[in-house]
């Protein structure tokens, strides 16, 4: 079967996708990005209906545009967000191809580059940059079987309260998007339970200036690697409402009922870590920790930004906390649904090279991989804290577009050798 030829095939079209195609432009190196979906599709189609960006406009943008209906300070909507990534590939002219899936990449045999199978026929690829980026497969542990009588979705199958059953709910993870369906449910009138686990918990601003900001002149946007044992560790921020900090205790006060984390299933009843305090805890630590660091670096730069010693202030600990709830017959409680806000798992099964270690995770270094000629791009901590957030990963593509020039630039001269030796030059 025929092959169309390209040097490098870009595998999705989300902020991924379009960041490396604007890199591999400015080498001037000729690119194809196919996306099985419009651009942008998983803000469209697998979020929430009120999500907005969790970082402020000026902030989660790349450098070359800025958000043209909104205010530096504002949060974007999912929709505003898509569209904005629709707006930049149109500026950049980016080669993007919707509607087309990638079903399999093998290395050729006795040849340079790769084939790459689609829906819309096959490609040779000198170079495929994977840039599917982190939330490809929705993860819900295996706590609740599904005979159970209970509806149960993942937080990327949420769309609004209406869609759920009567009854009250329990929603299991508590970082960014956790702590905001909870939010959204309870308001709507439901009884919910909300399961805490380890946690970050930022302010949403302090002293004038939005968490992006101190993250920024702090130097936590760069940490190469997470602290010890908090790989994992989600971070709970919201930008709904204008934006504000995550307040567990506030959401308790609100009628929240706060859990430890869910461990267990058995005959209806639902058994929770007890844990709860240390998670509130520790998140507090983290949120205190970062005040101390700001009121440094003011002080040790003179700035002139305003003292916030509210920001201080703590409600009281609820019953929740005090007297934790360890099991919860979810039928006398009313809970007829759950919401898996548990994260996602990366799916690469399309790309058949060696380029995985033995528990299927991207062997690579600033997603250049092990195996020559594949990248990766969008991964959390591909190459520092921010990798995984849309400024962040306009930095890795463009490292990874430095790479592939290189790598040209070696071919070229192996092949201008070759003309030499035959005489040719």
């Amino acid at each position: 079967m025929s092959s169309q030829e390209v040097e490098v095939l870009v595998v999705g079209a989300g902020q991924a996708g379009v960041a490396m195609s604007e890199h591999l432009s400015e080498h001037g190196i000729s690119h194809l990005v196919l996306e099985r979906h419009r651009i942008a599709e998983r803000w469209r189609s697998e979020r929430w209906d009120s999500l907005v960006a969790n970082g402020p406009a000026w902030h989660d943008r790349f450098p070359g545009l800025e958000f043209s209906d909104l205010e530096p300070g504002a949060f974007a909507s999912k929709e505003q967000v898509a569209d904005y990534f629709v707006a930049y590939a149109e500026k950049i002219g980016a080669p993007i191809r919707c509607g087309v899936e990638v079903t399999s990449v093998h290395r050729n045999v006795g040849a340079a580059g790769f084939l790459v199978e689609t829906s819309d026929g096959n490609f040779d690829a000198r170079y495929v940059v994977a840039a599917t980026g982190p939330f490809q497969h929705p993860v819900i542990p295996a706590v609740v079987p599904d005979a159970a009588d209970l509806m149960q979705i993942h937080s990327s199958s949420y769309r609004n309260p209406g869609q759920l059953p009567e009854g009250a709910v329990l929603v299991v993870g508590a970082g960014s998007s956790g702590a905001q369906i909870a939010a959204e449910i309870q308001q709507s009138g439901r009884q919910v339970y909300l399961s805490v686990g380890p946690h970050d918990r930022p302010p949403r601003s302090y002293r004038g200036r939005d968490f992006c900001w101190w993250l920024g002149v702090l130097g936590k946007w760069d940490a190469s690697t997470p602290a010890l044992g908090a790989e994992h560790v989600t971070i709970a921020v919201s930008g709904a409402d204008g934006g504000h900090t995550v307040d567990f205790r506030a959401l308790a006060a609100n009628g929240i009922t706060l859990v430890g984390r869910t461990v267990a299933f058995d005959n209806g009843t639902m058994r929770f870590a007890e844990d709860l305090r240390t998670n509130i805890s520790d998140g507090d630590a983290h949120y205190l920790e970062l005040l101390d660091e700001a009121d440094a670096y003011v002080e040790r730069n003179g700035l002139d930004l305003p003292e916030e010693p509210d920001a201080r202030t703590r409600l009281p600990d609820p019953e929740s906390v005090t007297d934790p709830i360890l099991e919860l017959d979810l039928a006398n409680a009313g809970v007829a649904s759950i919401v898996w806000a548990t994260g996602f798992a990366v799916d690469y099964s399309w790309l058949q090279v060696d380029a995985f270690d033995e528990n299927g995770k991207p062997r690579q270094q600033r997603g250049v991989s092990s195996e020559p000629g594949v990248y990766f791009l969008g991964l959390p901590w591909q190459s520092r804290r921010g990798s995984s957030f849309i400024w962040g990963v306009w930095h890795d593509a463009k490292y990874i577009a430095d790479q592939i020039a290189i790598q040209r630039g070696y071919l070229a001269h192996n092949e201008q050798a070759a003309l030499v030796a035959i005489g040719a030059l």
